[in-house]
């Protein structure tokens, strides 16, 4: 009974941990094995590759990215294996892992007791990738939607408001359907995650090239940055919890683009 428990407990892991993968257009196989020393030992980063091809996965080496895997590592994860084979048993484990290096999917432990180390490799990785066995999986692109909104008029119907300032006295202000101009903002998500590297009086944003792509610098408003990157200068602001940088591009038109910031 309590064999058949701990089973139901990792069928229901894999099931929730498999939920994740059509989030990813990519498998990604590096040629040398984190447990190996020798560039594809033991035949182990073909057969992975070979294996995730035959389930339907798109499989890549890690020398050889396309491009939008190049622009954006979290479109892919990355394959490699556990190994705690000793003198008598290959054991082996197949963990995937996102771009920032969070474990997302694991396998049960494939075993073999054959004593040529290619053959044994071969038999626990191929028991140990029956973990995937009845996973459906399709990639889902993430649609990133942009949003216009309307321009953002300010009406007083008595053409006065009255508004207190900080030392609190009161100002009269008149106005009459004021439309406060050119306040359009385009919502756009970037590619991958940005890291925060410490620099005088800020932050610098960089890719996982590592390549820098925003420069952003303190002010006296916290979650309020000062920023610029190859193309634009504007701000880098919190809001609700989220990053966004906002600029005004070539016609005066406000964009605010979302940014994923690991701190």
């Amino acid at each position: 009974m309590k064999k058949m428990l701990l089973c139901f407990g990792f069928l229901c892991t894999v099931l929730a941990s498999a939920q994740n993968f059509n989030d990813y257009k990519y498998i990604i196989v590096p040629k040398k094995l984190s447990s190996f020393k020798v560039i594809d030992e033991y035949r182990t980063s073909a057969l992975l590759k070979y294996l995730f091809s035959k389930k339907g996965y798109t499989v890549v080496y890690d020398d050889a990215l396309p491009q939008d895997l190049k622009s954006n590592r979290c479109l892919g994860l990355v394959a490699d294996l556990e190994n705690e084979s000793n003198m008598f048993t290959t054991k082996t484990k197949i963990v995937l892992k996102d771009c920032n290096s969070d474990e997302v999917f694991i396998t049960k432990e494939g075993r073999s007791k054959e004593k040529m180390f290619q053959k044994s490799y071969n038999e626990a990785i191929r028991d140990a990738f029956t973990s995937f066995n009845g996973i459906s999986y399709s990639y889902a692109a993430k649609q990133v939607e942009e949003v216009l909104e309307e321009p953002i008029v300010v009406r007083f119907k008595d053409d006065v408001k009255q508004v207190e300032v900080k030392n609190g006295s009161a100002t009269s202000i008149e106005e009459s359907n004021t439309v406060i101009p050119n306040a359009v903002a385009i919502n756009t998500v970037s590619d991958g995650v940005l890291y925060a590297q410490e620099i005088a009086n800020g932050f610098q944003l960089v890719d996982s090239t590592p390549k820098i792509e925003y420069k952003i610098y303190k002010t006296t408003v916290q979650g309020y940055f000062m920023a610029s990157n190859n193309e634009n200068e504007g701000v880098v602001i919190n809001k609700a919890g989220k990053w966004f940088f906002e600029y005004y591009d070539s016609n005066a038109q406000l964009i605010s683009k979302e940014l994923t910031i690991k701190f």
